[in-house]
C-alpha cells in the first residue's frame, strides 16, 4: 500500500488515538488534530517512538478544517484520508437544557464532520481525485436513548452525511463510509465520573444476560482496525456504507 497522509480528528485520546497509532504503523503520516494540544502532542510522541510519522494540530473541528487541511498538505504535500472522529457527550435532558448547550453536540459532531469533509474532498479533487473519508457514527444513530437526543441526532445525521456525500464525491473517486461502534472503553464512556461499563446494571444485562453477545466492551483498537481497513482504500467497490462494529448488540433484538 503506498503511503497516505491522514488526518484524524479528536485524536487526542480513545478511538481517535488508536486510529492515528494504526495508521501510522501501517507507514502513513498522520495530523493528529484535537482541540487538546497537549493530548495531541502526547500521541504524536508515542507514535514517533514507535518508529511512525506523525505532526501534532491544536484544532476545533467546528471552526479549523481548513487549517487541518493546510497544515496535512504543507508538511506532507498531500491529503489522502480524514478520519471525521472527533465527539463530545454530556447528558441534556430535552425539555430542560438549554437549546444552545443540546446543540453543541450537533455542531461538534455532524458540523465539524461536514466542514471537515468539505475541505478534504476540497484538497482530494484539486489532486486529481480519489482519498478516503471515514465517518465515525454510533449505534445510537439508530436507537432511542434518554438524555441523549442532541448526541443520537447528531449520530444519525452523521450517517446521512455519509450516503450523501459517497454519491456526490464518487465522480472524483473520493470513497466515504462510516464506523457505528457500540460500547467502547474510552474517556467517553465516563459520565459524571461513572465508567457506565463498570456498573452493575452494565454488567448484569450487558455482560451477565449477553445483551452484547461478546459479553464485554470494544477496545479502542478493534474499532480503529475497521477503519484502518476503510481509511485504506483497499476496498475499492466499497463506499456509502457504514459498518456496525459492536460486539453483536444490535441483533439481539
Amino acid at each position: 500500500m503506498p503511503t497516505q497522509t491522514a488526518i484524524v480528528t479528536g485524536a487526542g485520546s480513545g478511538i481517535g488515538r488508536a486510529c492515528a497509532h494504526q495508521l501510522a504503523a501501517k507507514g502513513h503520516a498522520v495530523v493528529v488534530a484535537d482541540i487538546n494540544e497537549a493530548a495531541a502532542r502526547s500521541v504524536v510522541a508515542e507514535i514517533v517512538q514507535a518508529g511512525g510519522r506523525a505532526t501534532a494540530l491544536q484544532a476545533d473541528v467546528r471552526h479549523d478544517a481548513q487549517r487541518m487541511v493546510d497544515a496535512a498538505v504543507q508538511t506532507y504535500g498531500a491529503l489522502d484520508i480524514l478520519v471525521n472522529n472527533a465527539g463530545i457527550f454530556y447528558p441534556a435532558d430535552f425539555l430542560t437544557t438549554p437549546f444552545e448547550d443540546w446543540h453543541r453536540a450537533v455542531d461538534v459532531m455532524f458540523y465539524g464532520a461536514t466542514k471537515c469533509s468539505r475541505a478534504a474532498a476540497q484538497q482530494m479533487v484539486a489532486q486529481g481525485g480519489g482519498g478516503q473519508i471515514v465517518n465515525i457514527s454510533s449505534v445510537n444513530a439508530f436507537l432511542g436513548a434518554p438524555l441523549s437526543s442532541h448526541y443520537n441526532t447528531a449520530k444519525g445525521a452523521i450517517d446521512q452525511l455519509t450516503r450523501c456525500l459517497a454519491v456526490e464525491l464518487a465522480p472524483h473517486r473520493i470513497l466515504v463510509n462510516g464506523v457505528a461502534p457500540g460500547f467502547v472503553e474510552t474517556p467517553m464512556a465516563v459520565v459524571d465520573g461513572v465508567n457506565e461499563h463498570s456498573t452493575q446494571d452494565f454488567k448484569q444485562f450487558y455482560v451477565q444476560r449477553r445483551r452484547i453477545p461478546l459479553a464485554r466492551p470494544a477496545e479502542p483498537d478493534e474499532i480503529a482496525t475497521v477503519v484502518t481497513f476503510l481509511a485504506e482504500g483497499t476496498a475499492t467497490y466499497l463506499t456509502g456504507h457504514t459498518i456496525v462494529v459492536d460486539g453483536g448488540l444490535t441483533v439481539t433484538f
